[in-house]
């Protein structure tokens, strides 16, 4: 496939673990190039193989194909007998690009902890400290502030430990959050011999996982818009691909609105990866296409979604991986009208910028 580095994909350093996994790793990551083409895969590693001399006389690449299958990574595909990815390589996958994204996080025990302008009951200790009022609990007073506060209050020898001694730690609301991830799949995000689509894949695949692990009560919802936009599962993005299509921004918005119309908690937002301006709009059964420069009539039906959105309360983060001016200029109105964020970046960025905006909620501390 022309326009790769393979070289980008092979650590500078050998990193701890068995050879297996040191290989794994660059596996997984050209899987998702090659949109979970196993065969064109494996054809990639020998190439890598032979320049970079990945394994050894003791274990060579045909042991690391056997390997795959006999660990459950890959099996044939009854009838056509072509290898596959299995659920286990997908989830493998997810994880790795969770790890190499947002970091190893644990698992959190509230089951969603986003930060929300909403009033409630807080179910998460935070770290700030102010003194005692009627309705704190016992386990919000820090004890180790407290006594120390009645030690220079009242003395050691006549130690007193009195309400105004008092310190506890506040309460941050927290509650479910339903985002929709929008993908920009036209063939822009392949032009020119950069490989856009990867990276978005990646980050999607991350957010997946981290929703799962530490937001369980989260919904996320993944939408990719072309000519037109639909829904996929968590478990396609491998498989994802990039196609001859115009950007119908307002078919994704549609469809994401309609998605978080159906969830009934409060806290909604999209986030949109794209590298191009919007160009198309469907029309009955047909399609308004225009990709020289910024159509008016495009533009003003995807500036009206983004008002829409705005009434509803659902803030929109665009995550645009392209520098052109009069792109930025577009994007700027859209999230003006919008009221959302807007984020310029290049793709080695594109993973914490979203870990961020999706942990950047707004914060209630109550009492």
């Amino acid at each position: 496939m022309k326009g790769f580095q393979f070289s980008q994909y092979v650590p500078p350093e050998q990193k701890e673990g068995s050879k297996f996994d040191q290989l794994l790793n660059i596996f997984q990551q050209l899987l998702l190039i090659t949109s979970g083409d196993v065969e064109q895969a494996m054809s990639w590693m020998n190439q890598l193989d032979r320049q970079y001399s990945l394994t050894d006389d003791k274990y060579g690449m045909g042991d690391f194909f056997q390997d795959l299958k006999d660990k459950g990574y890959l099996t044939e595909e009854k009838g056509e007998g072509r290898l596959v990815m299995t659920p286990k390589s997908e989830q493998t996958i997810r994880r790795s690009a969770l790890d190499e994204i947002f970091g190893k996080l644990k698992r959190s025990k509230s089951g969603g902890n986003h930060n929300t302008p909403y009033t409630g009951t807080g179910d998460e200790l935070s770290s700030d400290l102010r003194t005692y009022q009627f309705g704190d609990t016992l386990e919000q007073i820090s004890m180790t502030e407290s006594i120390r506060n009645a030690q220079i209050n009242s003395g050691v020898e006549e130690f007193t430990l009195m309400e105004r001694d008092l310190e506890v730690t506040e309460k941050e609301q927290k509650t479910q959050t339903s985002t929709v991830l929008m993908i920009d799949i036209s063939h822009s995000m392949i032009l020119y011999g950069e490989d856009r689509i990867t990276p978005a894949k990646k980050v999607a695949l991350a957010l997946t996982e981290l929703v799962k692990q530490k937001y369980p009560k989260d919904t996320l919802d993944i939408v990719v818009f072309g000519n037109d936009a639909w829904q996929i599962q968590a478990k396609d993005l491998p498989y994802l691909e990039v196609g001859p299509y115009h950007t119908n921004t307002v078919a994704g918005l549609q469809l994401a609105m309609d998605l978080l119309r159906r969830r009934k908690n409060k806290n909604k937002q999209i986030f949109m990866i794209t590298d191009g301006k919007p160009t198309c709009l469907k029309e009955g059964i047909k399609y308004y296409k225009n990709s020289f420069g910024l159509d008016r009539k495009v533009v003003s039906k995807t500036l009206t979604l983004a008002a829409q959105c705005r009434r509803l309360d659902i803030p929109i983060t665009t995550f645009m991986i392209a520098t052109d001016p009069y792109l930025k200029q577009f994007v700027q109105e859209f999230t003006k009208v919008n009221n959302g964020r807007a984020y310029y970046s290049g793709l080695q960025g594109l993973g914490n910028m979203m870990f961020e905006d999706f942990q950047r909620n707004r914060r209630k501390n109550i009492k």
